[in-house]
């Protein structure tokens, strides 16, 4: 946590974060241009930032764009403040962030990382089995279709209407995984996008990475959904309690 607290205790650091949630995937040049600093101090925050996990990155071609990642505020927030607002609250997973880049798309309109104490093969079923999904979606509980390529896996509401379908893409065995993302609880008319998920093993855990491309605007509420998603994988795969929560 203090690297959280020192990266937040610095007033530059707090705007460039507020320039990131008003327009995230900026690059130096667009940072530096609402600071009256230099690039080269501008640069020595980012990294503080990004070495606290407050901030991703992510190369496409020559330029590097930066993205907030709030998810370690959430546990920031979880671990020292809602104890004491509400004594019984159930504190969420501690999310973590790095990007690995991906060639063959252009820069990710939104990207999330966690850490998750579980083995590779566990993660790889609950990302690609059906049962494993309906399990821990933080608002279905039936999911129709395994993750293969070309064909659809469909997310079901407890009252029966399908809320998301997906299309696998790719899938690099136990690596990557490229999905469509047709959001159905938008209405038919609303456009999808794409997401990948990348697994790397690291010791015990293995590191996850949510990119999202080609949101719509009007499509930024799908970060909250990708928390609450990331939340309860994480919760399910290392106490076998998801975070089963309504929309």
């Amino acid at each position: 946590m203090e690297p959280i607290f020192k990266a937040l205790a610095d007033p530059t650091r707090r705007a460039l974060l507020d320039a990131l949630r008003t327009q995230d995937g900026q690059t130096l040049t667009e940072l530096e241009a609402a600071l009256e600093m230099t690039r080269f101090g501008v640069m020595k925050h980012l990294n503080l930032l990004e070495d606290a996990n407050l901030i991703v990155t992510r190369k496409s071609g020559r330029f590097k764009h930066h993205y907030l990642n709030a998810l370690p505020l959430q546990d920031l927030m979880d671990r020292w403040v809602a104890p004491f607002l509400q004594p019984q609250a159930k504190a969420l997973s501690d999310l973590k962030t790095k990007l690995e880049k991906d060639t063959n798309m252009s820069k990710p309109d939104f990207m999330m990382q966690t850490f998750i104490r579980c083995t590779q093969d566990a993660l790889w079923d609950a990302l690609t089995q059906a049962d494993d999904m309906a399990r821990y979606h933080f608002a279905c509980n039936t999911v129709q279709g395994n993750a293969k390529v070309g064909d659809a896996t469909t997310f079901i509401l407890p009252h029966g209407e399908a809320m998301l379908r997906q299309v696998t893409t790719a899938l690099d065995p136990k690596s990557k995984i490229a999905m469509t993302f047709e959001p159905l609880f938008m209405g038919p008319d609303a456009p999808p996008s794409h997401m990948v998920y990348l697994i790397e093993p690291q010791g015990d855990t293995c590191k996850l990475t949510i990119e999202h491309y080609d949101m719509a605007p009007g499509q930024d509420g799908f970060a909250e959904g990708w928390a609450r998603l990331a939340a309860s994988l994480k919760s399910f795969l290392e106490t076998g309690e998801p975070l089963k929560a309504a929309m």
